[in-house]
């Protein structure tokens, strides 16, 4: 009994688009309070209260967070939306 070589298989469709996982980031600045940070993180992101609060802490002292993850088309809107309330984000 011979073994036959395995087949290249491609791993992908040519057409298939690679989701690559992005972080949306929000930026510390001076001007807005903590419950409004949070209101809106729970708001856009759909973060529970303590996740929003853990985030607002870390943005506060460590000048930025990392608030939700996935796909470029997934985070934009939430970013745009972030940025309506005149928040710092950006998509990384």
């Amino acid at each position: 009994m011979t073994l036959k070589e395995p087949k290249n298989i491609p791993t992908q469709k040519p057409n298939e688009e690679v989701l690559k996982e992005n972080s949306l980031i929000l930026h510390n600045d001076d001007v807005h309070t903590f419950d409004y940070v949070i209101d809106a993180l729970i708001d856009i992101c759909d973060h529970e209260i303590e996740q929003a609060t853990q985030c607002t802490y870390l943005v506060h002292y460590k000048g930025k967070c990392d608030v939700k993850k996935g796909t470029f088309s997934t985070l934009k809107p939430m970013k745009d939306a972030l940025i309506e309330r005149e928040l710092n984000a950006t998509i990384d």
